[in-house]
């Protein structure tokens, strides 16, 4: 699939109180950080050749390269046309407390620094408004109704439109919905991450909260273009990841292959048809995609044109259960940070 302005990105309302986005987003994590040196100008282009194609729902975090992709993002917008500027969406994760080193030391959800966060992304961003903003996980010291009450006033003051919350169990989700709107749960959801499945999704329609589901490829993993023998460069997270060591590898490797006889089958490539598979589990579901050159987001793209009927999801079902990978989602000491894991 080429990327022309002629390509056509569906929309999907955000939620019952969010806004209509493209269908699908883009992640701008890996243009700053964990996934070692990235191309300035190939990922501004790879943002402008979003827009372009009608994607509206920009991804970001103030701690990626510490405000470096908050930075970027600004210079992307900067440059693009003044249509497609005008169509873009920031969502913002804050709270994540960083050192020089890069290293991470925890959350703050103060409703002070909630402000201060903010008032610092506003700016890196050049903008005068958040569209969607949220804690990136839950501070352990905090109630969330009080991170959640602080966004809820910025949201009265004008400085962000829609409140959002990410990677939170049901129980958090329901206590923060009683405090104020919220568009929707940022939160993993693959092929081979699907615990939201039993609790958290149901709890989020019953609340008309959407999703927007982020590592629908697994970090790559799962993108039919990860290899066994591949070198990571310095820095890359994979490098830490339980599910890209040793035997974890081998075995989510050989799920790929299961997949990728399907995807064959199809003429479409094994990321499309990981993609279409999140896209097909519900209108309230957005997937972000993590493309960081043009190629791979003309790929991503290229899922919005694949259609899994109840056959083709059988088939995937059984080539990959629900329980099927190997290995945590995160390092141990990162998935107790995760609010949906307890």
């Amino acid at each position: 699939m080429t990327i022309t302005s002629k390509t056509t990105v569906p929309t999907r309302p955000l939620g019952a109180t969010g806004p209509v986005v493209s269908a699908l987003g883009l992640g701008c994590m890996g243009m700053s950080a964990l996934y070692g040196e990235a191309d300035r100008a190939e990922s501004i282009a790879t943002i402008h050749a979003a827009l372009d194609a009608g994607v509206t729902l920009l991804d970001t975090g103030d701690f990626y390269g510490m405000g470096h992709n908050e930075l970027l993002i600004n210079e992307a917008l900067r440059t693009a046309p003044v249509a497609a500027r005008g169509r873009a969406l920031t969502s913002v994760k804050f709270g994540a407390l960083r050192t020089v080193e890069g290293g991470f030391t925890g959350y703050d959800g103060r409703p002070a620094a909630v402000k201060n966060f903010a008032a610092y992304s506003l700016q890196r961003l050049g903008t005068d408004h958040i569209d969607i903003y949220r804690i990136a996980r839950v501070d352990p010291d905090v109630p969330i109704e009080e991170t959640v009450g602080a966004i809820a006033e910025l949201v009265e003051q004008g400085h962000v439109r829609h409140i959002g919350l990410s990677e939170v169990g049901a129980d958090t989700l329901r206590r923060a919905a009683a405090v104020a709107p919220i568009a929707d749960l940022q939160i993993e959801y693959s092929l081979i991450s699907r615990g939201i499945e039993d609790k958290i999704l149901p709890t989020a329609r019953e609340l008309g909260i959407g999703v927007t589901a982020y590592g629908v490829l697994s970090r790559g993993l799962i993108s039919g273009h990860f290899t066994r023998d591949r070198e990571l460069a310095p820095g890359d997270f994979r490098g830490f990841s339980p599910r890209f060591q040793g035997g974890n590898l081998d075995h989510n490797l050989d799920l790929v292959d299961r997949l990728r006889t399907i995807a064959e089958a199809k003429g479409v490539t094994v990321a499309q048809t990981a993609i279409a598979w999140v896209l097909a589990q519900g209108d309230d579901i957005v997937p972000l995609v993590g493309a960081r050159r043009r190629d791979r987001l003309a790929e991503a793209l290229g899922a919005l044109d694949v259609t899994l009927d109840a056959a083709d999801l059988a088939a995937i079902e059984e080539a990959v259960p629900s329980d099927a990978a190997a290995g945590a989602r995160y390092p141990e000491a990162q998935m107790a940070h995760l609010d949906s894991e307890h």
